[in-house]
């Protein structure tokens, strides 16, 4: 599915308020949905659960929230971003809000031989409380993000979702190679304890992967992805984590 649009609607919900209840039929839709996800490593088992947000610690105001499990493999927590955001975007298309919620703890910590990761909490909204500007929301500016043409892309692509609007992420346009990294300033963390920062901003990676994947496609920029193994430190301020190749 093409969610180019949805890029500009979706929001964190940090407080669910004013909410509707999702149906019957929406959840079996977003069951029906999840069965069509593209990972970004295939090899890697995933498996994904959806449950009342009372039977996990989320005290967010949801309805629901979606549990992802997976198999602790290399580059995991990347494609546990790149799947999620592909559901965040479903979401917003269904005008059911959601947030990826890192602290939620559930008492099913495994599932299927799997490891519990993350959960993204959701509840359905009035439209009009999804973005209708989403320029107006605060990101890093596109030289601390982007280098080199920027495909008509880079402007929107600061706009991916991360753990505490880190945004560990710097791609590097190197005249039809485009060298992604994950980002960080070394010794800086924000409010994220520091044993967090690159498990979360991992996912984040996965998530900024996909948002990229889309705005290429959108623009009819044909490609061949390589991914690299992730296995930096925190003292480490660049590591390289996927290079496309546009054709």
């Amino acid at each position: 599915m093409d969610f180019y649009n949805e890029i500009f609607k979706r929001k964190s919900f940090h407080i669910f308020k004013e909410t509707e209840k999702i149906s019957g039929e929406e959840i079996n839709e977003l069951e029906d949905f999840i069965t069509t996800l593209t990972p970004l490593c295939p090899e890697i088992r995933t498996e994904i659960k959806i449950v009342k947000e009372e039977e996990t610690t989320c005290k967010r105001g949801g309805e629901y929230c979606v549990l992802f499990y997976s198999e602790i493999k290399e580059k995991y927590l990347r494609n546990i971003g790149y799947i999620g955001e592909q559901i965040d975007l479903y979401l917003a298309s269904k005008n059911i809000g959601a947030l990826w919620y890192g602290v939620g703890k559930t008492e099913i910590k495994s599932e299927f031989g799997l490891e519990f990761i993350i959960m993204i909490n959701i509840s359905k909204m009035p439209e009009n409380k999804f973005r209708t500007d989403m320029f107006k929301a605060k990101r890093k500016t596109l030289s601390e993000v982007w280098s080199g043409d920027t495909l008509n892309i880079a402007d929107v692509l600061r706009f991916a979702p991360s753990a505490c609007n880190t945004q560990p992420w710097i791609t590097e346009n190197r005249g039809g190679k485009l060298a992604v990294f994950r980002y960080k300033k070394t010794g800086k963390r924000g409010i994220m304890p520091a044993d967090k920062v690159i498990y979360y901003n991992r996912i984040d990676m996965g998530i900024y992967l996909y948002f990229l994947e889309t705005l290429l496609k959108h623009e009819k920029l044909s490609f061949e992805r390589t991914l690299f193994p992730d296995n930096s430190t925190d003292d480490t301020e660049k590591t390289l984590v996927a290079e496309y190749l546009l054709k």
